[in-house]
Parts: C-alpha cells; structure tokens; sequence
C-alpha cells in the first residue's frame, strides 16, 4: 500500500497540492455530503447466485447498489479529512492522497482506511468519484467498483412511502435459506417514520451499525465500514414476517427471513468456549513485529487477558477499542494484555506489518503477535487447550497463575443492546480477580 502511494505521488507529480475549482478553491475534496455507491453485481464469476427458483418468493428490486454516505470536513483552508457514517456510528478517515494525474488531467486520489489497510482508489471529476474499493486481504483481485457524488445526503432514496407496518423492536431471524446449512440470529431494528437503523446479532458477532430505510411493503439496510460491506434487502409479507437477501460484498450472497420475537435470546457467549486438558497455556510462544516471541508468561498481574482476533474482523475491532479504553481507565492492567492474532495476508511478512499499522493507528498500549492464518481451525490448533474456537474475537481471562478462569466468544458491540451487558460483566469479573488476589496476599 506504501509503494502504491509512492507511485502515484510520482505520477501526480505534485503531491496533495491540488486545486478543484468548485466556487471556491479548495486543496482537495469540496466539503459537505457525499453519498457513494458499490456495485456489487454484474460482476461476473465473484457473486454467488441465489439458487435457482429461489428468487421467486421473493422479487429483488435493487441490482446490488449498496449506498453509503460520508462527510468531507476541513480543519483549515488546506486540511481534510472524512467521515463514513452508519447509523450513529462515524469513522473518521485521515489518510488521503490527492493530485492531478497528467496523463489523463484528472485529479486521482486514493483514501486508505485505519488500521484494516483497505482503500478507494478513483478519479475525481465534476463533483463525482469513479473508482474502486480494494481489500488486499481478501486477494490482490478483490475490488467493487465504486461511484460517490458531491451534494448528495440520502441513503437509499428520497422518497416517502408510507410504511406499511413499524418494524421496531426483535425479530428472530434464519440466514442461508437456500444453502446446506442456516444460521440464527436477532434483529433489532428502530424505525422512526421511513427513517432505520438496527444491527443483527449471532452467536459470535454482530454486523455493526446499519442504517436504510422502509418503503411501504420493504426494507433496505446498508453498511460500509472500511472492511465490510453489508447489504440488506427485504419484502414485508402478509402474515408480518420478513423475507429477503442479504449481500456481503461481492464474495456472499443468502436469503434470509425474520419473524417478530422479542423474547429471542441466544447462547451466553461465557458458555460458548470451554478449556480442556491438553496444553499448557503459559508456554505458548508466538512471534511479534518487533522480532520478540511472546506469550502469556509475559504478562504481569494477578488477571490477564488473551485476545484472539483478526485485524480485518470489525467485531474484533469495536472488541480492541474496547479493550484500549478500558486499559487508559485501569492502568493496573497496563502489562497485562497480550493480541494474538490470526490474518488473511498470505506471507507472514504483509501479515506483520498489517499487525504493526493496526497497533499504531489505534494507539494500543498492549502488543499484538501473529497466531496464523484467519481461520478457526488454525485458530484451535493453536489453542489446544480450547474444545474449539469458535469465533473471532475470543477473549481469555486469566488468574495471575496463567489459568483459565473466563472464555469470551464472539463480541456484540456498541451497535447491539448487549455492549453494556458485556462491559458490566467484564468489570466484574476482573474486580473479583483483583479480590481473590489480595486475600491470597
């Protein structure tokens, strides 16, 4: 990604220092609102196709055209930045190449988000972007091209069909209708007029901020975060149930379908993962960026904290940023964290150097070291003394011995209901650590 910088700053020839004429003169992007399109579809041979029949319960209207919104904001007459937003929620991106390409006497720029290391590449011309959004994690050839407009501050649609039903509250909800196997999860959703918002929570993760709208008999969720690209789309039936399709960039494609349920619950993620004979904890070792090999024996303090993720899993992230704000409130636990973590790159060495820009770019007083490959498998193998790791994140709490007295699997983050359940529960268990270390003393 830095040599792609470098090589477009020689092309440009001229770094950020481009102008835009656009009333005023402004040294990049015109500030205000921007919404923006991927095109998921019509890309042939990478998105998987419903199942033939399937579609005739349930008619889609969109070709896969998943909208986003974000903000352009300058800090002075030379400075900017942006804003995604889904939802409430607002990821602010700093890192932003711009310049004049002289081949095509186009302004070109490139938009790399923190710590996941994806980034838009496209050309800037009459208020409109044309590029595309690449994932170097995923492959070097995964990419969706992508359009953004100047001026532009609705989601799906301007219009104002009268909602035939208010979908708020919980819904229980079947992912994968048309594959082998199906998959649980809970919808929350809060409607205001034609205006939603809601996230879908499974037994290991939750799909974050998502924000649409209803219009009369259907339903639209998007959300785009820098890693993920998420696309809901469904029918209002007669009997009040929902049927659609939901879209995970170009690379999945399901139907699911959801019934209102507000007493739906699902497994306590501190029951999920269970420890077994088979394996003593404190002597794995795995290596670091730094060159160092690290372990829980490293650790210092009567609790300590394991976390397996990934750096490309969002539900790590909000996880992660958890984690560095709960450690600036408890500076007891400052060299008691250790990120164990499992990446898409396929060479150990693009994996480290992902480690090492995801640390700075969240400022994470802990360190971070290379499990393997992202997958449970490897995840497990790596763990024997886990019965499985089921999800990314999973977080292991210890005692000052290295044993495991806690598993954490999955995380439901600040866009559920859950994320205040899991912060009071999380402080408790770690008070009552502390406890039993001091009568020990």
């Amino acid at each position: 990604m830095h040599q792609l910088k470098t090589a477009l700053l020689l092309v440009l020839g001229m770094g950020a220092t481009a102008c835009i004429q656009i009333d005023n003169t402004f040294t990049g992007l015109p500030p205000g609102p921007w919404r923006g399109e991927l095109l998921l579809e019509n890309l042939p041979g990478k998105t998987k196709q419903l199942e033939e029949g399937v579609e005739m319960r349930f008619q889609e209207v969109t070709r896969g055209e998943l909208p986003f919104n974000f903000e352009v904001v300058y800090t002075d007459d030379t400075t900017f930045y942006l804003e995604f937003i889904n939802g409430e929620e607002r990821i602010r991106v700093d890192d932003i190449v711009m310049g004049l390409d002289r081949s095509t006497a186009r302004d070109t720029l490139i938009i790399t988000f923190p710590a996941y290391g994806t980034y838009i590449e496209g050309e800037f011309e009459e208020n409109v972007i044309n590029g595309r959004w690449v994932d170097p994690s995923r492959g070097d050839d995964y990419e969706i091209p992508l359009t953004a407009r100047f001026g532009e501050d609705h989601r799906f649609t301007r219009l104002r069909k009268e909602p035939i039903m208010d979908v708020s509250g919980r819904w229980e909800v079947t992912f994968g209708l048309d594959k082998e196997e199906t998959e649980t999860a809970i919808g929350e959703f809060e409607q205001d007029g034609n205006d939603l918002r809601g996230t879908f929570r499974t037994e290991t993760s939750d799909y974050r901020f998502l924000e649409g709208t209803v219009q009369a008999d259907k339903l639209y969720l998007s959300c785009f975060d820098g890693t993920h690209a998420y696309l809901f789309e469904a029918k209002i039936l007669p009997d009040s149930s929902l049927l659609g399709v939901y879209r995970s960039g170009t690379h999945y494609k399901t139907l699911w379908e959801a019934r209102r349920n507000e007493g739906i619950e699902l497994s306590d993620p501190f029951r999920r993962t269970s420890a077994r004979e088979g394996g003593e904890l404190a002597a794995l070792r795995f290596p670091a960026p730094d060159g160092r090999s690290l372990g829980p024996a490293d650790l210092d303090g009567p609790v300590k904290l394991i976390q397996i993720l990934g750096t490309w899993c969002p539900n790590c992230l909000d996880e992660t940023r958890f984690l560095r704000d709960y450690l600036a409130e408890h500076p007891e636990l400052s060299n008691s964290v250790l990120g164990v973590a499992f990446e898409r790159y396929p060479d150990s060495i693009r994996a480290m150097e992902q480690l090492q820009r995801y640390r700075e770019n969240l400022e994470l007083p802990y360190p971070i070291a290379l499990g393997g490959k992202a997958s449970k498998a490897e995840a497990s193998r790596a763990f024997p003394m886990l019965d499985e790791v089921r999800a990314f994140p999973t977080l292991l709490i210890l005692d000052g011995d290295n044993r495991i007295r806690h598993i954490h699997s999955g995380f439901s983050g600040p866009a559920t209901d859950q994320y205040a359940e899991f912060s009071a529960a999380f402080h408790e268990i770690v008070t009552q650590l502390f406890r039993e270390a001091d009568k020990e003393l």
